[in-house]
């Protein structure tokens, strides 16, 4: 097999860069190692910026995220009663879109398959060769037998687990980690979403998250220890403690009903130099991890694939690689200030374990300096919809 971007990862940055890549006349082939169904079950933030929602129309696949996402000109920012709206439009003249990460998948899929474009699901011990040549391959086991993938290039979009950061020499690579000492325990449940925008709340038993997918469906979050499980919360206990985390007029009309999803993510920010080895390039989890907080995982990998296809683009249609080689310094310089707005926020929102009386003072008058000053409100709303690529 032949082709001149082999793309390993086909979760949505494989498939939007695939997409946009047949789009300027570029051929992929997409490996994945897990089936189709695996990838369009898992559940992920749905928060689109302005960016992201910006490329999904460049690749053509628009169309019912447009139709079907929720527009949100704002969000509320809650310490205990006291809220605050952040008011996107007015302060940027932007907004975000909810649109769930499964349906963009799916969106993509859907384009992918109606331009006959070769995705290859249940691949086993893909592995890239000869990275540092002019001639990478990728070799994988499929149906029982070892192929082998010609191409000029590698997109690693395989996630934090995958192969291709891996590749890159340990004596080069480096790696910046921060694990926090909670995580979120999300109930999915067929309610009605409390509110029509986002409700991030601090409160003294710790953080919660009112979040929705469409007018049916909510997602909801609470803070809890990386200790628990989530059998042991019962959907009872769970909207009890919710109640408790948001403002009294929010839990008085709280909708509740049976969980039909229940999980438990652990919060951790992670950030891999460099992002391009050779003729491989990582894009999205391979190489950076936000923490959930302000939704930011799906569209820092959108800013990669942004890059990182553009650069191909000027590759193969003006003989210029100025853009490949400047793709590891260009994404990673957003990327560490959309590190910095995910450590900011998650810091202003939860409790940590060994916070002192000072540091809850001091996040205490964060949260009444963001409610008072309208140049904060303006620095949340522009990295919230997004910087500019």
């Amino acid at each position: 097999m032949r082709t001149q971007v082999a793309i390993i990862g086909g979760g949505p940055s494989g498939l939007l860069l695939g997409q946009l890549l047949h789009r300027a006349g570029i051929d992929n082939v997409v490996l994945e190692r897990r089936s189709r169904d695996y990838v369009l079950s898992r559940i992920r933030a749905g928060v689109l910026e302005t960016g992201l929602v910006e490329l999904m129309h460049e690749a053509g696949v628009g169309e019912r995220m447009e139709r079907e996402g929720f527009v949100h000109d704002g969000t509320i920012i809650a310490s205990g009663d006291d809220q605050v709206r952040i008011d996107f439009k007015a302060l940027t003249g932007k907004h975000v879109l909810v649109y769930g990460q499964t349906e963009v998948t799916r969106d993509l899929y859907a384009a992918r398959d109606a331009a006959g474009l070769e995705t290859l699901h249940d691949c086993r011990g893909v592995k890239p060769h000869d990275l540092d040549t002019a001639a990478p391959f990728v070799t994988f086991l499929k149906d029982g037998k070892v192929h082998r993938l010609d191409c000029d290039f590698v997109a690693g979009c395989d996630g934090y687990h995958g192969p291709c950061r891996q590749e890159i020499p340990q004596e080069v690579r480096r790696e910046y980690e921060k694990t926090y000492p909670f995580g979120w325990l999300g109930v999915l449940s067929e309610t009605p979403p409390v509110a029509d925008e986002l409700i991030y709340a601090n409160s003294p038993r710790g953080f919660a998250l009112c979040s929705m997918r469409n007018a049916q469906l909510s997602r909801y979050y609470i803070q809890c220890d990386l200790s628990d499980q989530p059998d042991d919360w019962t959907d009872g206990m769970f909207w009890d403690e919710l109640r408790r985390r948001i403002p009294a007029e929010a839990a008085e009309r709280l909708a509740t009903g049976p969980s039909i999803e229940k999980s438990i993510a652990p919060l951790r920010s992670f950030v891999c130099e460099p992002m391009r080895w050779g003729r491989l390039f990582l894009c999205g989890d391979a190489a950076h991890i936000v923490p959930p907080t302000g939704a930011k995982g799906l569209n820092t990998a959108a800013s990669d694939v942004r890059y990182l296809h553009e650069a191909l683009k000027r590759f193969y249609h003006d003989r210029d690689d100025e853009g490949l080689e400047r793709y590891s310094e260009t994404a990673l310089a957003r990327i560490w200030k959309t590190e910095r707005f995910s450590w900011w926020f998650s810091s202003l929102m939860h409790r940590y374990p060994d916070q002192s009386e000072f540091d809850l003072r001091i996040q205490q008058a964060e949260l009444a300096f963001l409610r008072d000053s309208p140049a904060a409100q303006r620095a949340m709303a522009e990295n919230y919809v997004g910087l500019p690529y």
